[in-house]
This record gives structure tokens, C-alpha cells and sequence, in this order.
């Protein structure tokens, strides 16, 4: 999002090229977090989960997590030397997944929507980079991923099947959406803007590139094209909620 600024341009060659490093470093920085997120959370729904199948499952998502969390560790520390901090708004979204005591809306933030979501933005970075040991590990990690997310919607659709109540309904509905716009302000990159950009625009105008930017708007399409038709399967996605989806450019009609 900041190649088309003039005061990039005006960059030399060298801090182009780390301010690029840098803000790779950034989103794989988010990914190793919302991996030990993921693992907690396995760990959480694995013990609370109400039969034996799911359990059994579960175990297994346990070790692909620890795999995963290690795997971009690895890759951070011993190849691109730079860690960035867990970000505000996947720290909020992660801290309410661990105190909720529902053990299907664990299931429904982090089997639905943070791993849908980095099923899409998994996939945009492995479509564009052309380092092949990172495009390897993300078409392995995207393996793992996509069936955490099919056995989410199983799980939760089986267990709802059975009945829920108009203000369960609803309230799982809304609890999808606030998470949804906390996941979409994830990738405003304000730790990376504080390092580089924060003495040449308010943060007001950073989000405002980052928000206006195609480059940007079509990886939060191809993350959120990801989550949206789980949530209409499970009827999380109703006319009242819809609105502001489509408000905030995470949902159009060909979502399905």
C-alpha cells in the first residue's frame, strides 16, 4: 500500500527493500500469533468439546498448531531476523476466545473466522511471493488449515442442529461481526507504521491508505470470501448483520 507514496519513491534502493523485509516480517509476525492463539484455543475446545470424535480430532489440530507455531518461529528468527509484538486488535479477539466459557463460540471464533481468514490471507501471500521455501511452507500450512475450518463447520452445524434459541442465535451472530471488523482492523499494520510512517502522517491518513488500497482491498477479499458463506451456512448471516458487512467491503453477492 505505500509504493505509489511520493516519499516512498524518494527512498533509496536499500530502504525501499527494508521497509519491504519489514513489513513481510510484520504479517508473518500476526500469522505466528494468531497460530499460538489457535493452539491455546485447540487445546481449550479439546478438553470442553461434549463427544469423543471431536476430542479425537481435536488432539490432532493440537499437534498441527504447535507444528505451525514452531514452523513461523523458525522462519522469523533464523531467516528474517525480525519479530514484530502480537497486534492490538488479534489481542483483544484472542483474549475474549480464551475467557469465553461457550465452548461453540471458541469453535465459532477460532475454527471459523480466524482460521477461515488465514486460510485467504495465507493464500494471497503464497500466491504473490516468489521465495519458495516461505511458498512451500504456506501451501503446507494451508493443508492443515482448510481442514480445521471443514470441521468447524461440521461440528457447529451438527450442534446447532439440534436448536438454539433466537437470542443465542443472535448473539453468536453479532459476537461474528464485532470479531470480523477487529480481524479487518488487524491488518491496518499500525506496528509497522509507528516504526516508519508515524512522522510523516497521522495514523488517521495511514488508515486511510491502507484502507483505500487496492492492493489491500483485494487480500481482505480473498480472506473474508473465506469466512462469509460458512457463516450464511451456519445462519450467522442474516439481513440485519449483512448490511454492515457489505458497509465495511467484506461481503458482496458473489461471497454466495
Amino acid at each position: 500500500p505505500i509504493c505509489d507514496l511520493p516519499a516512498f519513491k524518494n527512498l533509496s534502493e536499500s530502504q525501499q527493500t527494508e521497509q519491504r523485509w519489514a513489513l513481510m516480517s510484520w504479517f508473518l509476525s500476526q500469522f505466528l500469533h494468531g497460530e499460538q492463539g489457535a493452539l491455546v484455543a485447540a487445546a481449550q475446545v479439546t478438553e470442553a468439546v461434549p463427544w469423543l470424535d471431536a476430542k479425537l480430532y481435536g488432539s490432532t489440530q493440537v499437534v498441527d498448531e504447535g507444528r505451525h507455531v514452531e514452523t513461523f518461529h523458525r522462519y522469523l528468527s533464523e531467516k528474517l531476523g525480525k519479530l514484530y509484538e502480537i497486534n492490538d486488535n488479534l489481542y483483544v479477539v484472542i483474549d475474549a476466545l480464551m475467557l469465553n466459557e461457550s465452548w461453540d463460540v471458541k469453535f465459532l471464533g477460532m475454527q471459523i473466522m480466524i482460521e477461515g481468514l488465514a486460510l485467504g490471507a495465507f493464500g494471497s501471500i503464497r500466491h504473490a511471493t516468489q521465495e519458495p521455501l516461505l511458498k512451500e511452507l504456506l501451501g503446507r500450512v494451508i493443508a492443515d488449515e482448510a481442514r480445521h475450518v471443514h470441521f468447524g463447520v461440521i461440528a457447529l452445524g451438527e450442534q446447532w442442529a439440534e436448536g438454539m434459541t433466537e437470542r443465542e442465535r443472535r448473539y453468536r451472530e453479532d459476537w461474528a461481526l464485532e470479531v470480523s471488523i477487529q480481524l479487518r482492523n488487524r491488518f491496518l499494520a499500525h506496528e509497522f507504521y509507528d516504526e516508519y510512517w508515524a512522522a510523516h502522517m497521522s495514523r488517521n491518513e495511514w488508515d486511510e491508505l491502507v484502507l483505500g488500497s487496492p492492493l489491500m482491498a483485494n487480500f481482505r477479499r480473498n480472506m473474508f470470501k473465506r469466512i462469509m458463506p460458512n457463516l450464511r451456512r451456519l445462519g450467522l448471516l442474516s439481513e440485519r448483520v449483512q448490511r454492515h458487512y457489505e458497509a465495511m467491503g467484506l461481503y458482496d453477492l458473489s461471497y454466495g
